[in-house]
């Protein structure tokens, strides 16, 4: 006997509700394992097929399953999305020497005779010893042991490493020893491709996968995975599919990975109502997420730009608001001064860290442009000016935007209804 007609609903939407959670937390956290995410990792098998099928349609992402992983293989990042430099918690951002050391730590994993446990002293000594042997200058050093520290605890952190007895940190600050098991399974499928006979940038490039023109495809991938997509980056094909699909990209972003598409005049952007997806949390709370909100609010009406602004200076004009850099640190200035007993002491006493950490960002979820005359404000920006409600010595709290407030895009500045005290809420940097 079959279900009833209800039951089949609710069973369908059921199971399509367990798919786009699966390709959400495929897309935040494109490596999965059974040790580290069993319960993430045991949805996305369940759905395993139509994930496969999904994502190479809609993205062109090949998704590779298997009983103790899944690895979704992105494609590299477009010419116009922000840097995404790689970060461990809290500690600096990777440098090309991390990433060197990251290379070699994976080589190392493979040498010949590697076992499936080691101890992380051999690590460190056939990282070492490749490094001499690759010509690589790596110097036994405090600043250096730092970078191989967070080269291994990347490793770690994606499951390809397991601290089975002792830990990295205790070797990082005792050199007590500890025992590392590798996830050979996954080893494998950490680079999207091998890395036989490539020997500079070039060969890289030369043995990428050639695929033909997909306008559709490139444009759902920056909608996916860019905070926002300017139109005045976007080739004429893409432009032309941003302005006559929008009602078919509109459902599958929405179908898929629960994403809104709003697009306005300066460009479009994919904004998850969860706030779940993306990484990098702004507006928010601490010194830097206020300052940037603060000063982006002090240079608009300093600028008061008008509907169609385009920033000229030495470098080809973009849209948006420039302002030359000794009227932003001016401005910060000012905000140094009546914020400094609740914005962290570090960066009060360190007024260019903290323009440098406001500018990366505004980068990174491409509100900003850093350039040599000065810093450009994207138009999108007015989403976020604050209007405060209450005084700055009461004790409010920060609250973010609903989505319906920061759901529009505007030609001239929108005040959204942010409760913004940044009087009341230090941290440390």
């Amino acid at each position: 006997m079959s279900a009833p007609l209800a039951s089949r609903g609710t069973t369908a939407q059921h199971e399509a509700a367990e798919r786009q959670l699966a390709a959400r937390t495929l897309l935040a956290q494109p490596i999965l394992t059974a040790h580290r995410q069993p319960a993430e990792l045991a949805l996305v098998r369940r759905h395993s097929t139509a994930l496969r099928s999904m994502f190479a349609q809609i993205l062109g992402y090949p998704l590779i399953v298997e009983h103790s992983f899944a690895r979704l293989v992105k494609a590299p990042p477009s010419s116009d999305s922000p840097q995404r430099h790689v970060r461990r918690g809290d500690s600096p951002v990777f440098t090309p020497q991390t990433y060197a050391l990251f290379t070699l730590a994976c080589a190392a994993l493979l040498a010949p005779g590697t076992g499936e446990q080691l101890l992380i002293s051999s690590l460190i000594e056939q990282i070492r010893a490749d490094a001499a042997t690759a010509r690589v200058d790596l110097q036994d050093t405090p600043a250096e042991n730092r970078r191989l520290v967070q080269a291994i605890g990347l490793l770690i952190d994606w499951g390809v490493l397991t601290e089975t007895d002792g830990s990295l940190t205790a070797w990082s600050e005792r050199k007590e020893e500890a025992l590392l098991t590798i996830h050979r399974p996954l080893l494998a499928h950490v680079l999207p491709r091998p890395l036989r006979g490539v020997n500079s940038l070039r060969d890289v490039i030369a043995q990428a996968p050639s695929e033909l023109a997909e306008p559709r495809r490139s444009l759902r991938r920056k909608l996916v995975e860019n905070p926002l997509v300017r139109r005045e980056d976007l080739p004429a094909d893409e432009r032309d599919v941003l302005s006559r699909e929008r009602s078919e990209l509109t459902r599958l972003l929405e179908e898929h990975f629960g994403l809104t598409l709003e697009v306005r005049a300066e460009g479009a952007v994919a904004y998850d109502v969860e706030g779940t997806l993306s990484d990098v949390e702004f507006p928010g709370p601490g010194t830097v997420r206020q300052a940037a909100l603060l000063l982006a609010d002090a240079l608009t009406d300093l600028g008061r730009p008008a509907s169609g602004n385009k920033a000229t200076g030495n470098t080809p004009a973009v849209q948006g608001l420039l302002t030359p850099w000794h009227v932003v640190d001016e401005e910060l200035a000012h905000l140094v001064s009546r914020y400094a007993k609740a914005w962290s002491a570090a960066y009060v006493a360190d007024p260019a860290r903290l323009r440098g950490d406001v500018v990366a960002l505004l980068e990174s979820v491409s509100l900003g442009q850093a350039r040599p005359d000065g810093l450009v404000l994207h138009p999108a920006m007015a989403r976020y000016r604050p209007e405060p409600r209450m005084s700055l010595r009461s004790k409010s709290a920060v609250r973010p935007p609903s989505p319906q407030q920061t759901s529009a895009f505007a030609d001239t500045a929108l005040h959204t209804d942010i409760l913004f005290d940044a009087a009341t809420s230090g941290e440390s940097p």
